[in-house]
């Protein structure tokens, strides 16, 4: 197992744990996060806890490809768990969030369609023969996503003492973006979709 992989399965460990943090009910062992008022805001360390961690995870999805790219390590194997680590780490926490009633639920609804409508493009694609790249507007809708969960975990401090909510803009920036991206990977793809051979 080279470096990038064991960084992935680092992200995947620390997904658990961001999940188990939002999931656990803490309380019924007695265990209470203090809650700290920021200028009129109610801030809890579970929160703060589980989006430092997320951080953490997600700077390692940054260096997993990086270095794979870098030291040509990039396997099928890599390329798997980091497809599964991504989904994992940001798709149950948009879940979370939302039955937390941190963030509307139509976020998590939005971005994990997308997901499954763009994983069975690629799916369909690499079944011909294709690779399909990343593109633009999935990068940005990625950028935003991750900027805006990490200001959800810190009460979209320091933005909220203002009362913009800047952390719900980038989140719907980013379903927006999601929307686009799979409208565009279908159509940069459709003739390989609809082809009945792999020499299309």
């Amino acid at each position: 197992m080279n470096l990038p992989t064991k960084l992935t399965v680092l992200r995947l460990i620390l997904s658990v744990i961001v999940i188990m943090i939002l999931c656990i009910p803490f309380y019924y062992f007695g265990i209470h996060f203090p809650v700290y008022d920021v200028g009129g805001v109610s801030v809890s360390m579970q929160y703060v806890v589980a989006g430092i961690i997320f951080i953490i995870a997600s700077v390692t999805d940054f260096f997993d490809g990086y270095l794979a790219r870098k030291n040509n390590q990039i396997t099928d194997t890599g390329k798997m768990l980091d497809a599964i680590a991504d989904k994992v780490l940001v798709n149950s926490v948009l879940i979370i969030l939302a039955a937390h009633g941190f963030i509307n639920v139509i976020i998590p609804v939005i971005i994990v369609l997308r997901d499954i409508v763009v994983n069975a493009i690629k799916m369909e694609a690499a079944g011909k023969g294709k690779v399909v790249a990343a593109i633009g507007s999935g990068k940005l809708k990625t950028a935003s996503l991750m900027i805006g969960v990490v200001l959800t975990f810190f009460y979209n401090l320091p933005f909220e003492l203002i009362n913009l909510r800047v952390s719900d803009f980038l989140l719907y920036f980013a379903c927006i973006m999601s929307i686009i991206s799979a409208v565009q990977y279908f159509n940069l793809n459709k003739k390989i979709i609809f082809s009945k051979n792999e020499n299309v």
